[in-house]
């Protein structure tokens, strides 16, 4: 039988779906591989029925691979005895011990446990979490905890300082308040035009299959911000000093903050490679989300693209929003700081040693690294310089911290209070309920005391006019 002799019930055979698909298929056999020899055409055929994601790049079997649903995925090897965890935690630095709360201490002493723990550290605005605490550091060897990085992958925190003056934000409420409402979109709402991104051009969301699901809803959620914590705001930023790395002279400016993270993209790939992990590294029941990938597998490495993808996905989001609203206002970006949580980064020890330094809600304070560190709706936000401190693993705080979980605050905080807090201050809110109102929140002064040794702070950000659901 020759190539061109191949028939519909031979595809079949083979994997391929009767109708359209082998119609293609024959099409492109009789197009292109009319002279081909037999063998070397069905074992292209049968490789492209077991793998079609291997060829969504090829310009002429594309069309073909994307009909086609790839093979499912080996099951990972269990293996048969538990694994062990030290049988006592390593040390760990906590900053502004005085504000961290005793079960924070203790979840991140379970994580130092793990045999493929290296260093770890509590931030001053640190409380319990999952996995590891919100504010907690972790450094492992050739490991990556998709749960010790989070769900929402590289949330961050985004600040563009506008050349407008500050005393034109009370000018301009009215009109700021507009624009803020009409050009942020939280939670389930999304914009009727998303922005087709360049990262939605990524090469990831067509050769990693769980991606190529997300994809579309990606796209449908660029530009818009998560709930809860999340926010959009109009704020005064003052600078004392020239700042040479943003190259601000000093001066009050107006400033655009944001705070948010991968949105469903991110949740998705924690949860998927969560579950991946557990499958491979079986921990005692009290460490179970903390199970990793070895960066040596197949496996891990797809983490770690599908992670980074997340992250650059969160921060396209982030420049979506600033994009309409500065434009909206006709505005002028002089300066930017931008910086993540959530995440993990391959970073060297003092002495050398390459390991996987995971941040759950800690901010990235290398030496002369800039970076944005929020406090609450009515307490000050801080631009700052990394110092470079080896016993946080160069981080610092993400924001104040909780000081109450959200049930407490909706049973303590009245809408009186909130709202005489709010008026204090001189700031407008744009939607929020009470789990998130200022007094839920740790002193941002206190927290900034006890990491002077970690971050310098350069700029000072108020907000004014805030957005959240």
């Amino acid at each position: 039988m020759g190539i061109q002799d191949l028939k519909s019930k031979q595809l079949a055979q083979m994997g391929f779906p009767k109708g359209s698909v082998s119609g293609h298929v024959l099409e492109i056999l009789r197009k292109h591989y009319r002279r081909a020899g037999t063998e070397e055409v069905l074992d292209l055929l049968n490789k492209l029925a077991a793998r079609p994601q291997d060829f969504l790049s090829d310009p002429v079997w594309a069309v073909v691979a994307s009909k086609l649903e790839p093979a499912p995925e080996p099951e990972p090897v269990t293996p048969r005895e538990r694994i062990r965890l030290l049988d006592h935690a390593q040390p760990f630095r906590i900053y502004g011990a005085a504000q961290v709360s005793d079960n924070t201490r203790e979840q991140l002493a379970l994580a130092m446990r793990l045999p493929v723990a290296v260093q770890g550290a509590l931030m001053p605005d640190a409380h319990k979490g999952y996995g590891i605490p919100v504010g907690g550091v972790l450094a492992t060897r050739n490991a990556v905890i998709p749960y010790a990085v989070g769900m929402d992958i590289g949330c961050r925190m985004c600040l563009s300082i506008l050349e407008a003056p500050g005393h034109r934000l009370d000018k301009r409420r009215d009109r700021l308040e507009k624009v803020l409402y009409e050009n942020s979109r939280f939670g389930r709402a999304v914009f009727r035009d998303p922005a087709d991104h360049a990262v939605l051009a990524r090469p990831e969301f067509a050769e990693i299959e769980l991606l190529r699901q997300l994809k579309d809803t990606a796209w449908r959620q660029m530009g818009s911000s998560g709930g809860g914590n999340h926010f959009v705001e109009f704020g005064l930023v003052d600078v004392p000093a020239f700042v040479p790395e943003l190259g601000l002279e000093a001066g009050q400016y107006m400033g655009l903050l944001s705070h948010s993270g991968s949105r469903s993209l991110g949740a998705s790939v924690a949860e998927y490679f969560t579950k991946l992990a557990r499958k491979q590294v079986r921990l005692p029941r009290d460490v179970k989300h903390l199970a990793w990938l070895d960066l040596d597998t197949e496996e891990g490495q797809m983490y770690w693209l599908a992670m980074n993808l997340a992250g650059d996905y969160a921060s396209a989001c982030h420049h979506d929003i600033h994009r309409r609203i500065i434009t909206e206002i006709g505005g002028t970006v002089l300066a930017a700081v931008e910086n993540h949580h959530n995440f993990a980064w391959k970073e060297q020890m003092p002495d050398g040693e390459e390991v996987i330094v995971h941040r759950k809600g800690a901010t990235p304070a290398a030496k002369g690294e800039m970076g944005m560190i929020p406090g609450s709706m009515t307490q000050p936000g801080f631009v700052v310089r990394g110092l470079g401190h080896p016993g946080s693993l160069n981080s610092a705080s993400h924001g104040a911290g909780r000081r109450m979980s959200r049930k407490e605050a909706m049973q303590s905080v009245t809408r009186s209070a909130m709202n005489k807090e709010l008026a204090d201050h001189g700031v407008t809110l744009l939607g929020a309920d009470l789990d998130e109102a200022p007094m839920a929140y740790k002193d941002i002064h206190k927290v900034m005391a006890a990491q002077a040794e970690l971050v310098e702070a350069v700029a000072t950000f108020h907000p004014k006019i805030v957005r959240m659901e």
